[in-house]
């Protein structure tokens, strides 16, 4: 069977600025700014034809059609949430690891990580912030300069100046074995790219 679905994105941008009324707050909550959320909701509105929200003055208010349509998107979101939660490894530990959203992924090798360590059942969620760290959400952050949180354990990603990126976990749990095995990765990839940035390069030279 095929669905017939409109882009991701667009249907959680409409659904969390339905719940909060609110882009501004939808943005908070997606981890983008607030004209992003405004064009992925035009462009879902354009692509149904259908007007979803009236754009008052500093208010936003669902039309009929948009109150017709909330409740199945957060049903199906719901569905979806609750199947990907039961899903695990076989024998793994779950290790919910948040991602913010300017981080390039590729710099993790996560199935490099995964190949190394298959005890460890690694689930990422990207865009994530320490709003979902301190729900609870994740086990684990990669954070954008954040430095020093109270209450967590912040480690320095790469090297370097600047705001820089960090692992950033709950001091009660920051030294539980899945955690430890993925500083130590990140470590190792830091250790590695070092290595890589002082090889002496060669220069050609130019015969005659």
């Amino acid at each position: 069977m095929t669905y017939a679905l409109p882009p991701l994105n667009a249907l959680r941008a409409f659904e969390a600025a339905a719940r909060h009324l609110s882009f501004k707050l939808a943005a908070h909550e997606l981890h983008v700014t607030p004209a992003a959320v405004g064009q992925q909701v035009k462009a879902l509105e354009a692509r149904l034809g259908v007007q979803l929200f009236e754009r008052l003055h500093k208010q936003l208010i669902l039309t009929a059609a948009g109150q017709a349509y909330l409740p199945g998107i957060s049903k199906g979101f719901r569905h979806i949430a609750d199947a990907t939660s039961q899903l695990k490894p076989s024998g793994a530990v779950l290790l919910q690891l948040g991602v913010d959203g300017a981080f390039d992924l590729r710099r993790l090798a996560l199935a490099e990580f995964r190949s190394a360590h298959a005890e460890i059942g690694l689930r990422v969620l990207q865009p994530a912030g320490l709003h979902e760290l301190i729900e609870g959400k994740v086990d684990a952050l990669i954070a954008r300069g954040v430095g020093h949180h109270p209450g967590y354990r912040c480690d320095r990603i790469g090297a370097g100046s600047g705001l820089g990126d960090w692992l950033v976990a709950p001091e009660g749990t920051a030294d539980c074995p899945e955690i430890v095995s993925f500083r130590q990765w990140l470590r190792m990839l830091s250790g590695e790219t070092l290595r890589a940035n002082r090889r002496p390069r060669l220069v050609g030279t130019v015969g005659g």
